[in-house]
């Protein structure tokens, strides 16, 4: 069995669980698959915590681990569709582009972006994962960890990208204190050469930064001379949007 092949019968198989815990029996005959590899199958999707066998029972159901790998999906695209009318009149007011990003780890993930009819514009960062301190969403949100996660992360080596990139402790440090006194932070060039960007971190009903709203778009014309100030603060105040956005939908 090739291994496409047998990802479409796994597949095949979680379809037979949706509607509730059946036996292998029957989820061979809804699966149209021999029992023995229906069988197959459920071990291997067990294993992974994708299925589990009822308590006390012979039936199989789909797994928890089904739900853990939604959850991922799922609160990053609301948050998007939660968060996009006010990146679309962010990125209207500025003219230029506005962006969402969340925490993943170590890294910053674009996860929605608005351009503008801008003939010369950036290109879309939506889906780009990037190290946290060598962006302005990223070293938003890294201002917001717990100090034991902080260590940890400037106790590695972080990674330059241009001559620009914040790449000693001391330096990181001294940005994200700057961050926390003034909710927001810019960057020129410090990840890619000819973008320079502003972001302002986004809490949660409980206080908690989860996401970080940006504007970025070419250096050669943004930000504009005398308007840095002006822009940040129109970023603020759509993560503040967006924050209220997250309370009144929780």
């Amino acid at each position: 069995m090739s291994r496409v092949q047998s990802i479409e019968r796994a597949f095949a198989v979680l379809g037979t669980l949706a509607n509730g815990p059946i036996g292998v029996t029957e989820v061979a005959e809804r699966a149209d698959l021999p029992k023995s590899t229906a069988a197959r199958l459920l071990a291997s999707l067990a294993r992974e915590g994708v299925v589990e066998q009822v308590p006390g029972d012979t039936a199989y159901r789909l797994g928890p681990r089904l739900a853990t790998l939604a959850s991922g999906v799922m609160p990053n695209r609301s948050l998007a569709m939660l968060a996009r009318p006010s990146l679309e009149a962010l990125a209207a007011s500025v003219g230029e582009a506005a962006g969402l990003a969340i925490p993943d780890g170590d890294v910053v993930h674009y996860i929605e972006q608005v351009d503008t009819p801008n003939p010369v514009s950036i290109r879309d960062w939506t889906g780009s994962r990037i190290p946290l301190h060598a962006v302005p969403s990223g070293q938003v949100l890294l201002a917001f960890r717990p100090a034991t996660s902080l260590q940890r992360y400037l106790g590695k080596p972080l990674e330059r990208f241009t001559d620009r990139t914040i790449v000693t402790g001391d330096a990181l440090l001294e940005r994200l204190r700057a961050i926390r006194r003034d909710g927001y932070t810019w960057a020129r060039e410090e990840f890619d050469e000819g973008i320079s960007s502003v972001a302002a971190p986004i809490a949660d009903a409980n206080g908690e930064v989860v996401a970080a709203v940006h504007v970025h778009g070419p250096s050669y014309r943004f930000p504009v001379a005398g308007t840095e100030r002006a822009i940040a603060e129109d970023v603020v105040a759509a993560a503040a949007r967006i924050a209220g956005s997250l309370r009144h939908a929780g």
